[in-house]
């Protein structure tokens, strides 16, 4: 955790528990949170002081098929050079990324949603270090 994360006064803290929760609709829920519409000072080009905690992210579900039909794909750019995963090979490997990637496709596509990213923790079980931002008590 940065310092600007632990001395910024005006900052907001959003738990979310992905428990049999299905993927897009908690993503959606946690890209709202983080662009900061509901916000009264919001403006487009701030990154709002929005932190959102997303815990048991082994046990989203997906709807459908998608467990073995949806891939992720990334390319070198050399020949030969696609990589292909499926979402229950990337769940085994590590769940965030699942998560990871449904919210920022769901933010908007400019330079500040590496920045808003950053507001994003991600955590595979229940257990996070972020218990005195949100509370003190799990929500």
């Amino acid at each position: 955790m940065s310092t600007k994360e632990a001395t910024d006064p005006n900052a907001e803290w959003h738990h979310i528990d992905a428990n049999d929760r299905v993927l897009g609709r908690m993503a959606t829920e946690a890209a709202t949170l983080l662009i900061g519409k509901h916000r009264p000072d919001w403006a487009a080009n701030v990154v709002a002081p929005v932190y959102v905690v997303i815990t048991n992210t082994d046990t989203v579900k997906l709807t459908g098929k998608k467990e073995d039909q949806k891939m992720y794909r990334r390319y070198s750019g050399y020949p030969g050079g696609l990589r292909e995963r499926s979402v229950r090979t990337q769940r085994r490997r590590d769940s965030r990324r699942i998560v990871e990637s449904a919210v920022s496709g769901m933010l908007p596509k400019n330079n500040l949603r590496k920045l808003v990213m950053r507001h994003l923790k991600l955590y595979p079980t229940a257990e996070h270090p972020h218990l005195a931002q949100l509370g003190g008590a799990k929500k």
